[in-house]
């Protein structure tokens, strides 16, 4: 009975032609903690520079936070009113952008309008006292700037005594403004995780989308009422408030979900470096984008944290004057984080459909 003989030079050929590269036999522990001991220094050099991007992140603004530029009116008879303002720029170089308003109804509506923080309203008759206007739920640190600088606005004596008027108080319940801002990183972060979940949990498409919608909106209406309800931070109109976190809430998910779509883990990456680690600290919602490092701030209402923030305040506090900017920046990441899904999700049907 003959034998046939064993071509042994294929296998050998195709072990020789294996790349260098390959990754290790599963079966070889020696080879696997090779590997994995390859992986610990980059490690920890990436986790170190990402703990420094992230201190550096927060850190930054709270180290250089200060009045930039703020918008503030200044009503009164011409002279007088150059004397103030030069008397601002004295006291606080660099920290306020001023504008001239003919009278007090004047410098009201600019501070309703969203034009202004605050105002300062001068006498037009010989023995006319200044009083200062400001709005504490429009950034408290800038009402608190202003409260302090009063006293030194009257051109008439040393240290006269000015009134304050706040034409946009803060609620009973949260004298000091701060609510609001104590709800930034709770919102950006649990908006951020939901999404994880959901990408993580759902495969098809149309699922996810869904998902993402109906949480938004029911996280909008549930979040707005805890709020306003639970906590008392706001006063305004819920409905409003409530479609506003929607919006908010819809544009980070979504955005997030289409960066997923189309980059995989790394997109999620990315969007937690725009959402957590540059968003939140540079949303100016604890106390007004003017009050960031120059620069920062501008560029953080264009994040949908500081957009938000933004169209969040002035709903709930001002009716929603001087939201158009954040409803169009929320708009544009919302279409296109829509236009990262769709493509990420039809290319990922192609490569099902040509795989089968």
């Amino acid at each position: 009975m003959s034998r046939t003989p064993i071509d042994t030079t294929g296998a050998t050929a195709a072990r020789t032609d294996e790349p260098q590269g390959a990754a290790p036999d599963p079966a070889d522990p020696a080879a696997e903690a090779a590997a994995g001991w390859r992986k610990v220094p980059v490690l920890i050099v990436g986790l170190t520079a990402l703990l420094a991007a992230m201190l550096t992140a927060f850190a930054l603004p709270a180290v250089n936070s200060g009045p930039h530029e703020v918008p503030i009116a200044v009503a009164g008879p011409g002279p007088v009113a150059d004397r103030v303002a030069d008397r601002l720029a004295e006291a606080r170089p660099g920290a306020f952008r001023v504008t001239k308003v003919p009278d007090a109804a004047a410098a009201r509506q600019r501070i309703d309008d969203r034009k202004a923080y605050g105002a300062v309203v001068l006498g037009t008759a010989p023995g006319d006292k200044p009083e200062v206007l400001v709005a504490t739920t429009a950034g408290p640190s800038v009402a608190a700037t202003l409260r302090a600088l009063a006293p030194s606005l009257d051109p008439s004596a040393p240290r006269p005594s000015v009134a304050v008027h706040d034409l946009h108080p803060p609620t009973k319940d949260d004298p000091n403004a701060a609510g609001l801002a104590a709800g930034a990183l709770p919102l950006v972060l649990g908006g951020y995780l939901a999404t994880v979940a959901i990408v993580m949990l759902l495969r098809r498409p149309a699922q996810r989308a869904a998902t993402s919608l109906g949480f938004s909106v029911l996280a909008g209406f549930a979040l707005s009422a805890v709020i306003q309800y639970g906590f008392g931070v706001t006063d305004g109109d819920y409905v409003l408030i409530a479609l506003a976190v929607t919006f908010s809430t819809a544009a980070t998910s979504v955005t997030i979900m289409g960066l997923h779509s189309l980059l995989g883990g790394p997109g999620l990456g990315l969007g937690a470096a725009m959402m957590i680690f540059l968003g939140n600290p540079l949303s100016g919602l604890a106390s007004g984008p003017e009050w960031l490092p120059s620069g920062w701030g501008t560029f953080g209402q264009f994040l949908p944290p500081g957009a938000g923030g933004t169209l969040l305040r002035s709903t709930a506090f001002f009716d929603g004057a001087g939201c158009g900017r954040a409803l169009v920046v929320l708009s544009c990441w919302l279409v296109g984080g829509l236009a990262l899904f769709a493509v990420g999700s039809r290319r990922a049907t192609a490569v099902r459909v040509k795989a089968s």
